[in-house]
């Protein structure tokens, strides 16, 4: 038993730093905003994105800490790197794994219909701030627990490890949501995911926002050509509108293809003259 207290201790505290990383983030980006939204848009967002935070809160996250460390504990023996001594070395190749195993769980949530209907749910925000963080539909979240559960079996690695780069991951996804910039962005973002970086993902065109797909590690984009720098005109998607909860939650269930059934049946005034 002291020996879990001691294990889950380092995992707690980083859980903990991300959290109060992200109410430090919101203040910040407050007082000085990179990119200033509509009072309007700005509460919409923030209001609608805390509150699925909470729903998925309630739903999931218990289900998936609970799922990865089951897993994590029962698999640890076998896997890739099951027969490493757990040091610093293991640490950091875990980390790169399971970092890699998120981008290209993010790379195909984009290139797949069935995936992007339900992530397209995180892209609708009309603004970007560390809240947009919180905004993923349940069921994108729910998909995502059985491949970090077949990832963590296939790496064996301890479970309080998973909780720590759970951890990690979860402090970089509010750092590169918040509505911030700094200096020396431009040399950071060559290591790891910037705000600037991850803006240009959230772009309204598709040109733009299918890049930069890394959630910590800048490298991954640079290895498999799909980083772009650009400062993107418009944030959020183009007919695709979600201003609380509930429209949020059934959006996933609306893809782009009907939107355009409905739009072509709509007589086009311009066709006429």
């Amino acid at each position: 038993m002291p020996n879990e207290t001691v294990n889950l201790l380092p995992s707690q505290i980083l859980f903990g730093f991300a959290i109060l990383a992200f109410f430090a983030l919101v203040v910040m980006e407050k007082l000085k905003p990179y990119r200033r939204f509509t009072n309007t848009v700005g509460k919409s967002s923030f209001y609608t994105n805390t509150a699925t935070f909470v729903f998925n809160n309630i739903i999931l996250t218990l289900l998936r800490a609970t799922s990865l460390f089951f897993v994590a504990q029962q698999f640890s023996g076998h896997g890739l790197l099951s027969g490493m001594a757990n040091n610093p070395i293991k640490w950091v190749f875990a980390f790169l794994l399971y970092d890699l195993s998120i981008y290209a769980w993010h790379v195909a949530s984009h290139h797949f219909e069935f995936l992007w209907r339900f992530h397209k749910v995180h892209h609708s925000d009309k603004s970007f701030n560390t809240s947009t963080g919180f905004r993923f539909h349940v069921f994108d979240l729910f998909l995502e627990i059985p491949y970090k559960c077949l990832f963590v079996v296939l790496i064996g690695v301890d479970a309080y490890l998973v909780l720590a780069i759970e951890s990690i991951q979860l402090f970089f996804i509010f750092f590169h949501h918040s509505n911030l910039s700094f200096e020396q962005e431009k040399s950071l973002s060559e290591y790891i995911i910037t705000p600037s970086l991850h803006r240009t993902h959230h772009s309204t065109l598709r040109s733009e926002h299918d890049s930069n797909y890394g959630i910590v590690l800048a490298f991954w984009d640079k290895l498999f050509n799909t980083r772009k720098e650009c400062v993107p005109e418009h944030i959020g998607l183009d007919i695709v509108v979600a201003e609380n909860f509930t429209q949020l939650f059934f959006l996933a269930f609306i893809t782009e293809r009907h939107f355009k059934r409905i739009l072509s049946v709509i007589p086009n005034s311009r066709k006429r003259l």
